[in-house]
């Protein structure tokens, strides 16, 4: 081996930027390692698998982790210790979107552990990490030996004014109305995930196309891949029941299970869970037959009939047929304190989701890797084991739970209303009460009646619906509304969220090759029915957003004041805007461009706190009246607070309409009393006027009277002056105007 390993580079081109694969030189005791780059964005993927097969597992245990290291991007976390803690929300749907399209292509039955890894090396924010990390995990799967049906190529179809792009930077997509994430082999799509701003069946279709089309020099470049430096293949020990276990167990069943179906998920699965016993139970004492080889046996014949009755007699595991969607039934208000509330039951499956409505400061912030760095509306998925009758250990949510949740939060984001029509922080939460498929879709449909209920002006109501498929050759079975058996023993699971002008969101996994787009176009036009007709069910409860707030949601006030002047609200260490807070029991959020966001669910603190608020940074404008407080005498008159920081003086000749001889025979320190702003200089200097407000002047007939008083009291030597040159006394006055203040105009 030479050293430095050797370095072999491979590229591929999609819509003109160049993706790299590189492989030997870095992690090279991993089974399959690839740096792959696009612009400035580099991670590196590995793939290594168990030698043994894991024991008493009954899945392909699959692994897939995604390591975001924010020094990509040139950041210190923000953490208390400064590193990555658990992985974040983001990271976590990551790895699921890179488990998608892969595990289908593993061989059934095997059960050695595989593990992915995908560390983020570089970013440059604008060629995104997501499909980047596909294609990298399928070309270090490719080289590894590791037994792959692959390989998978993947790419982003934005939207763009009416355009379809293929990979999209970062700063684009702010402008699509589009969202879909595609990967698939050479001849199939194997999974789309898809946010979208009520975009038509038939463009999404036609995205699907071109997408499909856009990786096939992915897959050529993986190819060459494998063939020039892939490992020798590697074997998995496949858990498959022998052909006489199989005889054995079939003769036992004989036809047993069918009859069986036909009633609720409780129902059907304790009639399945007594005929699993009772099979184990007969061959207690054949040693040839062991318990998980029955097992097995059991689960492939449980669902060869129930895939043959759906195809051949068009009945599902309910009996339903194949477009029936079960029984709905909705409700809003249920909870007197919280924000809105909504409960969507489809069935056996029961979702009740809480809005909760909160200040602009409350959103989320994202310390990710992702262009997104904040969060205003957020749904978050509970899926508690009484949901499915069984017994279990409650804790963080699993990332199961947060791929529905973002799922249904992705379907319900183009309705909300921006923030400048409704500056509220969002937060909605689905607690599945009962589960039998669909959960995800049933939020979706319990957040549309939660947010209405709230009194949120959404712009379109959103449904969703859950569709499967069925197929056998040449014959293909759409199912709507599946549940949780049809979604296990099924080739598709096809979840479509929207409004009744298009789709908002879309999530599919095939587990089948060669699914022609035509079933797509099927899939997708009974999904719309099924939609319409759950939203018409929907809006049967509330029809539209209520017109007014629960009253234990905060009203939001918004005003604007000159950002120079934030400065002055907030107060050193938020002294100001603190006291604001505790003294009217209101919420200050304060922006960088002035804008001031003032909520309470008690109108009279918010007028009080918009009030303090503008008193803060109000300039003083001539011409107005004040009430203002004598914070400081002096011999020649008095300095008036008129707002909070903002004080000017009222000459002594401006404090009464009559002689002032002494300024404390009118006012004191603390008074208060009305003044007229009659000037302000260049210097910010403020003049004001106790006379004009008494006299009822305007700002013209003030100035007027100051000046004419100025030129009266200009010094004459004949009347001023005595003969020793000594300033004349001034005519004793202070009785005279004390006995006829009371009588004077206020």
């Amino acid at each position: 081996m030479s050293y430095p390993p050797e370095n072999h580079r491979f590229a591929a081109r999609i819509a003109g930027a160049e993706v790299t694969f590189e492989t030997g030189r870095l992690a090279t005791q991993a089974g399959g390692a690839v740096l792959a780059r696009t612009g400035d964005t580099v991670l590196l993927a590995t793939a290594t698998a168990a030698e043994q097969p894991r024991e008493a597992v009954d899945f392909f245990p699959l692994n897939v982790d995604y390591e975001e290291r924010l020094y990509a991007a040139g950041r210190i976390p923000g953490s208390f210790f400064r590193r990555e803690g658990k992985p974040s929300e983001e990271a976590i749907l990551l790895c699921r979107l890179v488990d998608r399209p892969l595990r289908p292509l593993f061989p059934k039955g095997a059960r050695n552990e595989v593990h992915i890894v995908i560390t983020a090396l570089s970013s440059d924010c604008e060629n995104q990490i997501d499909i980047l990390a596909i294609n990298a995990a399928s070309a270090a799967l490719m080289i590894s030996g590791i037994p792959f049906a692959g390989p998978v190529g993947a790419v982003r179809v934005g939207l763009i004014s009416d355009q379809l792009v293929i990979n999209p930077l970062a700063s684009q997509m702010k402008e699509s109305t589009l969202d879909l994430r595609i990967a698939g082999t050479e001849d199939a799509i194997l999974m789309v995930e898809a946010g979208a701003n009520e975009v038509p069946e038939a463009r999404l279709l036609e995205a699907l196309r071109i997408g499909h089309e856009a990786i096939q020099d992915l897959i050529r470049v993986q190819r060459e891949m494998a063939a020039q430096v892939g490992k020798p293949p590697m074997t998995f020990a496949i858990s498959e029941a022998s052909p006489e276990v199989r005889t054995k167990v079939l003769e036992r069943l004989n036809g047993r299970i069918a009859p069986l179906l036909g009633g609720s998920k409780k129902e059907n699965e304790q009639a399945l869970k007594q005929l699993r016993e009772e099979l184990i139970q007969s061959f207690a004492e054949d040693e040839t037959v062991h318990p998980q080889e029955a097992l097995q046996v059991f689960e492939e014949e449980l669902r060869r009939v129930v895939r043959e009755r759906i195809l051949h007699e068009g009945i599902r595991p309910d009996g339903r047929g194949p477009t029936d969607v079960r029984p709905i039934y909705c409700e809003v208000g249920l909870l007197p304190r919280t924000h809105g509330s909504g409960l969507f039951m489809r069935g056996e499956t029961q979702v009740l989701t809480i809005t909760t409505l909160g200040m602009p400061r409350e959103e989320q912030m994202l310390d990710t890797l992702g262009p997104q760095e904040t969060k205003r509306y957020m749904h978050h998925y509970n899926f508690p084991p009484y949901s499915t009758g069984e017994v279990g250990r409650m804790g963080s949510p699993s990332r199961r739970a947060i791929g529905h949740g973002a799922l249904a939060e992705r379907a319900l984001v183009p309705v909300i209303p921006p923030e400048d029509e409704f500056p509220y922080t969002l937060r909605l939460v689905s607690e599945v009460l009962s589960s039998n498929g669909s959960t995800s879709m049933a939020s979706v449909c319990g957040s549309t009646l939660s947010l209405m209920d709230a009194g949120v002006p959404i712009r379109e109501p959103v449904s969703g619906v859950a569709m499967g498929l069925v197929a056998d050759g040449e014959r293909h079975v759409v199912l709507t509304d599946i549940q949780g058996m049809e979604d296990a023993l099924g080739d598709m699971d096809f979840k479509v969220a929207g409004t009744r002008n298009g789709i908002t969101a879309l999530q599919m996994d095939i587990k089948i090759r060669g699914l022609s787009y035509e079933l797509m176009d099927r899939a997708l036009a009974q999904a719309r029915e099924a939609r319409l007709h759950i939203l018409e069910r929907m809006l049967q409860t509330i029809d539209k957003p209520r017109p007014y707030l629960s009253p234990y949601a905060p009203r939001i006030i918004t005003i604007h004041i000159d950002p120079d002047k934030i400065g002055k609200v907030i107060g050193p260490g938020g002294k100001v805007i603190r006291s604001i807070q505790e003294g009217t029991g209101a919420k200050i959020d304060i922006e960088e461009d002035g804008s001031v966001y003032i909520a309470s669910s008690d109108s009279e603190a918010s007028e009080r706190a918009i009030e303090m608020v503008r008193a803060l940074t109000e300039e003083a404008q001539v011409g107005k009246i004040y009430t203002g407080k004598v914070v400081r005498i002096t011999d020649f008159g008095a300095f008036v607070e008129i707002l909070p920081g903002v004080d000017g003086m009222v000459h002594i000749s401006q404090l009464a309409d009559y002689r002032v001889p002494r300024v404390e025979d009118v006012v004191h320190v603390g008074d208060e009393i009305m003044v007229m702003v009659t000037s302000i200089d260049p210097d910010g200097k403020i003049r004001l006027s106790r006379q004009a407000v008494l006299e009822g002047w305007t700002v013209e007939e003030a100035l007027r009277a100051d000046r004419q008083r100025t030129s009266a009291r200009a010094p004459t030597p004949s009347r001023e002056r005595g003969d020793s040159g000594r300033a004349a006394r001034p005519k004793s006055v202070g009785k005279q105007s004390s006995s006829k203040q009371p009588s004077r105009r206020r």
